[in-house]
């Protein structure tokens, strides 16, 4: 559910850009499902290491397998309480301005450039934990 998530939600806000002409609306509609998943992420994050650490005990912590969890964990985390909050910012700075050519307006862009390439490490980071998590199975 998490990495097909996450993989749903990158298209979907694509094509939520596409669809809503009001690109205020629009990133607040994709801000929404970034944020729902950013939780499932957490949640799924907390469960998939305590699931290790009851199968495994220690030992779960020397597992790659726990690690690409850690690494999907931290990129929400910095993803949600910390860029998201200065995107949010810049965008309410950059706003009154009407200008998109404002520092702000720039800094914006930059930063969701940032979000945007962490957000994609993240998706291709849960896809190779469900490789991994498939190839425990054989």
């Amino acid at each position: 559910m998490w990495v097909g998530g996450l993989w749903v939600t990158g298209v979907s806000a694509n094509s939520i850009f596409k669809l809503v002409t009001d690109r205020s609306l629009a990133g607040n509609i994709a801000g929404q499902l970034f944020t729902t998943m950013s939780y499932i992420g957490m949640v799924s994050a907390a469960y998939l290491l305590t699931y290790l650490v009851y199968l495994r005990g220690k030992q779960a912590l020397k597992h790659p397998l726990s690690w690409l969890v850690v690494l999907m964990a931290i990129l929400i985390l910095l993803g949600q309480f910390g860029i998201q909050p200065w995107l949010a910012q810049l965008r309410t700075l950059a706003l009154p301005n009407e200008v998109m050519q404002s520092d702000y307006a720039r800094q914006f862009a930059a930063w969701h450039g940032v979000a945007g390439v962490l957000y994609l490490i993240e998706c291709l980071l849960g896809l190779l934990l469900i490789l991994k998590i498939a190839d425990l199975k054989h």
